[in-house]
């Protein structure tokens, strides 16, 4: 018996149909010099690129390229933001000309110049702080993927909300951003719902617990669900663990939201969650095994 919301996935980027018998993995690949994970690593052109032969060689369907951190610090203007994307952007799409490529920006123009160069979906990780954004998503045909920021500006220093119900608060908002989405004329079956996990959106440690524990009434609502919640400070405080030792939570949360239907993941380790998400689709019985044992004599 298949797990709750588990079902294939079928989605359409650009004109470009991705069709899986497990969730989709979205890499996560930051040209900033202070991410919170890589810290810089990957800001260079060169360091950007290796970092993509990697994750689309572990698996990766889609890459997610992001050129302002979300926390509060100092400021990247929309021209550097542009010259940090479009050039990686451009790159890739030249070299993987089938590889899926997002942009995690809330900035009109930069998801205008991206879009330009070869992205095929706008990761607009504020929340519509700019309006403009879904124009350009629909202007381009590219995919948009909503998320919940609870009305803070982008890279405002986090302040606490209070929510009576904060999985049908989300359901909420995100499902009227994706209406509103397709009213603009973005195509339906490109659109995805990100509940936006983490205390950088006002979520503290128990919000970000229950909207885990409604993955599956994200799901219900019938669009499609993007979980990014990759190695977040929540992961840690569940487990009192370091930034380096979130791994085998996010795995199991990933285990866990995977079982419950959602269809894709952001990710830092491409290899070990394609591993998970596949694993929960074959055991469900979406997927079969890549190789299987074989009697012989």
């Amino acid at each position: 018996m298949s797990g709750a919301g588990a079902q294939p996935i079928d989605l359409v980027f650009r004109g470009v149909r991705v069709v899986r018998d497990r969730a989709l993995i979205m890499a996560i690949v930051n040209r900033t010099k202070d991410s919170f994970y890589d810290q810089g690593s990957t800001f260079d052109l060169a360091p950007a690129q290796d970092a993509i032969h990697r994750a689309v060689a572990n698996g990766a369907d889609v890459i997610d390229i992001g050129g302002v951190r979300a926390e509060a610090g100092p400021e990247v203007t929309t021209a550097e933001e542009v010259d940090r994307i479009v050039p990686i952007v451009r790159w890739a799409h030249e070299t993987y000309p089938e590889l899926i490529i997002s942009i995690d920006t809330w900035r009109a123009e930069v998801g205008d110049a991206a879009c330009a160069a070869g992205a095929h979906l706008i990761n607009d990780s504020w929340a519509s702080a700019e309006p403009e954004l879904i124009d350009v998503a629909a202007a381009h045909g590219a995919g948009y993927i909503c998320t919940h920021t609870g009305e803070q500006a982008p890279r405002s220093v986090p302040f606490q909300h209070h929510y009576d119900d904060v999985v049908a608060t989300v359901v909420k908002e995100t499902t009227r951003l994706a209406e509103l989405a397709v009213s603009k004329g973005i195509p339906r079956e490109g659109i995805l719902i990100d509940p936006t996990w983490g205390i950088l959106y006002g979520k503290d440690t128990g919000y970000n617990v229950a909207l885990l524990g409604g993955i599956r009434t994200f799901v219900e609502t019938g669009w499609p669900l993007l979980v990014a919640i990759s190695n977040k400070d929540f992961i840690g405080e569940i487990l009192d663990a370091d930034l380096g030792d979130r791994v085998a939570g996010t795995l199991a949360a990933t285990a866990y939201a995977a079982n419950e239907g959602a269809a894709m993941f952001r990710v830092h380790e491409v290899r070990e969650s394609r591993h998970v998400v596949e694993m929960i689709a074959t055991i469900n019985g979406i997927r079969p095994p890549s190789r299987t044992f074989q009697w012989t004599g």
